[in-house]
């Protein structure tokens, strides 16, 4: 069996955007900048976590996602099966047919508990402690910066533009007309 990128993006950017959870929502453009993921491939995943309910948008400025419910409620089994990741170690996708003609290969049931095995591990590790392991080795998040604009007591000038000639030759022309 093996995760591809799909599961483990989708698992990262949950992180990141778990971690930043206490300061409102999070554009994908932040978490595809800090954890160097193709910003269309976020929005890709991001469109899954959402019909799967573990993300919620807000739009407009100042929007962007934030956890569609608490992380200690969200498994990583949750978020690699929401983005279509198989978690299937058999050859046959579970349907006993292992050799295509509906015979089934001697390691069969091996494959079988393993899956199982994955996915109770999976669905054993929630987002929030994952969370609380990043916390735990040091990661610390910076703060959102003031999305509001500070009003200014001086005015603000614009330049004036005069329609005029702008040297006595062009003085001439304008008066020789």
């Amino acid at each position: 069996m093996r995760l591809t990128t799909k599961g483990r993006f989708a698992v990262t950017a949950m992180i990141d955007l778990a971690l930043r959870q206490g300061s409102g929502p999070v554009t994908l453009a932040a978490i595809s900048q800090r954890q160097q993921i193709s910003l269309s491939y976020l929005e890709q995943l991001f469109g899954k976590l959402r019909r799967h309910e573990l993300v919620e948008s807000t739009r407009g400025p100042g929007g962007g996602y934030s956890l569609g419910r608490k992380a200690s409620e969200i498994t990583v089994a949750d978020i690699i099966t929401s983005v279509d990741e198989p978690l299937d170690a058999t050859h046959c996708g579970g349907k006993e047919n292992c050799h295509g003609d509906g015979g089934r290969c001697m390691t069969h049931d091996l494959w079988t508990s393993l899956n199982a095995r994955m996915l109770e591990f999976l669905e054993s590790v929630t987002l929030q402690k994952l969370v609380d392991d990043q916390h735990a080795h040091g990661v610390e998040v910076e703060g959102k910066p003031a999305t509001k604009r500070a009003i200014s007591s001086s005015p603000v000038v614009k330049p004036i533009r005069i329609n005029a000639p702008n040297s006595v030759f062009a003085l001439g022309e304008v008066a020789s007309k």
